[in-house]
């Protein structure tokens, strides 16, 4: 018995370190299991597939009559207003006061200068009467060529002083009626922007006059709407108030750059013939009817963006995501039509697209939650 004891705790020794060495890989292989990455958990999504649909191309604008040509109004100098005749609304005639400054530097400088020409006329009728009686006396022989040579140069500088007297009352007169603010044109003051008693500067609008005339519809539009079609087309404008009322309209002028504050163009339209209906100010509806066609239209829970482009996230056949710029055609009644991007039979990201990350994988799910 103490024979075999001895053998085997000889064994034991002599397998010591290998037992050692066997349990300290099981321990790092336990280790390295732990440290292995989580399988990747597909996110749940909705995804819709691409097709085409067809949709009837009719433009729908709400905008509002002005007058094809409007004006500015303002004092040439500047001064305090002291009287407004008319106000907002008001039908005014060409050459019509519409305010007025204070007068009293003008109305003096007027006075003086008034006086000043009445003192050249006095000047001029002595230097007149004195060149005429040295013409006498040198026909006669009884004065000298020295006087008579100052009588005509006291003559020519009296005439002169005149002019230039003359010259001062006309600038003061015409400062006196640049105090009187008056209509360019017959028409209709559309805003008013100063009051009796403010202090405006020259050239400071005071009012703002609708000439009689042409007419235009104005409309603040996305850019997307202004199309080539849009722009040769002739739209059908009704009163807003009104539907029974109508008028044609051509587009006439787009403006060059994007209003930076609403993020639209302005189009006016040329209306034809409006009727009296369709006066300053009123709403109209303008509709356009073009060729109907085919796009690609997903739900606008779809709309991404990358930097400063729209874009959409586009499912791979492995169920991975990547963002895909595309084109807007067209934006309608929750949805919006892609002119470029992506192609029929592609799926794409409806709802939860702000959770995602490329190479995202996704769960894709129908629009009511359910997987395909």
């Amino acid at each position: 018995m103490q024979m075999a004891g001895w053998q085997t705790g000889q064994m034991l020794t002599r397998r010591g370190p290998a037992v050692a060495a066997l349990l300290l890989a099981v321990s790092l292989a336990a280790c390295g299991e732990d440290k292995q990455p989580a399988a990747k958990v597909p996110l749940p999504v909705a995804t819709e597939t691409a097709a085409l649909v067809h949709i009837d191309n009719v433009v729908s604008l709400t905008g509002e009559v002005r007058a094809r040509v409007e004006s500015d109004l303002s004092f040439r100098i500047a001064g305090r207003i002291a009287t407004r005749l008319v106000d907002v609304g008001a039908t005014v005639a060409a050459g019509q006061v519409l305010a007025t400054l204070e007068t009293t530097e003008q109305a003096t400088e007027v006075a003086s200068r008034k006086a000043g020409v009445q003192s050249a006329e006095a000047t001029l009728r002595q230097a007149t009467s004195a060149f005429e009686r040295q013409q006498e006396l040198m026909k006669s022989g009884f004065t000298t060529q020295s006087s008579f040579d100052d009588a005509s140069q006291a003559l020519t500088a009296a005439q002169s002083a005149l002019k230039t007297a003359q010259a001062n009352l006309s600038t003061a007169e015409q400062q006196l009626d640049y105090t009187s603010l008056r209509a360019d044109s017959a028409g209709t003051i559309t805003s008013r922007n100063a009051e009796v008693g403010q202090v405006v500067e020259a050239a400071q609008a005071v009012f703002t006059l609708a000439h009689e005339g042409a007419r235009d519809a104005v409309f603040e539009i996305d850019e997307s709407l202004l199309t080539d079609e849009l722009k040769d087309a002739t739209l059908s404008l009704t009163l807003l108030s009104d539907p029974s009322i109508h008028a044609s309209a051509k587009v006439r002028e787009v403006a060059p750059m994007i209003d930076p504050t609403t993020g639209t163009i302005r189009v006016k339209l040329a209306i034809e013939n409006p009727p009296p209906q369709m006066g300053l100010g009123t709403s109209v509806v303008g509709v356009g009817r073009f060729r109907s066609r085919e796009v690609v239209s997903f739900p606008w829970q779809a709309f991404f963006s990358e930097g400063d482009s729209p874009a959409v996230w586009v499912v791979a056949p492995d169920r991975t995501v990547s963002l895909r710029r595309v084109v807007i055609d067209t934006y309608r009644s929750g949805k919006f039509g892609l002119r470029s991007g992506v192609a029929p039979g592609e799926t794409v990201v409806i709802a939860g697209a702000q959770l995602l990350h490329p190479g995202q994988v996704i769960d894709p799910r129908s629009a009511d939650g359910k997987s395909p």
